[in-house]
């Protein structure tokens, strides 16, 4: 395997909705958190992710790959949701999940 693809894979490790997925889950875990997948056969476009706080408090989280944005399907569903006074974040990078993190021990 050359250099550049060993930097592609390292990069693809870094961004891919995979890894920040795992990252959100194991810095919930390490903070004290619930972090369910949520995951409806019969009800697509909701979030991947639903933190569960202290107090009775959720946020849903939308998980992506670095730059890439929700469907359109996704939009109206976190439309449906904040329209319902639930909380929800899109996220594609591990610096947002640290001041998700931040922002709820607060």
């Amino acid at each position: 395997m050359d250099k550049r693809s060993i930097e592609n894979l390292t990069h693809h490790a870094d961004v891919s909705e995979k890894a920040i997925e795992r990252y959100l889950v194991e810095q919930a875990k390490q903070n004290g958190l619930l972090c369910l997948k949520y995951s409806n056969p019969n009800m697509v476009g909701y979030p991947d992710r639903l933190l569960v706080l202290p107090g009775g408090g959720v946020v849903w989280v939308e998980l992506k790959s670095k730059g890439r944005k929700p469907a359109k399907i996704q939009q109206i569903r976190i439309a449906e949701l904040i329209g319902m006074g639930h909380l929800v974040k899109v996220i594609d990078n591990k610096a947002d999940i640290d001041e998700l993190i931040k922002t709820i021990k607060k």
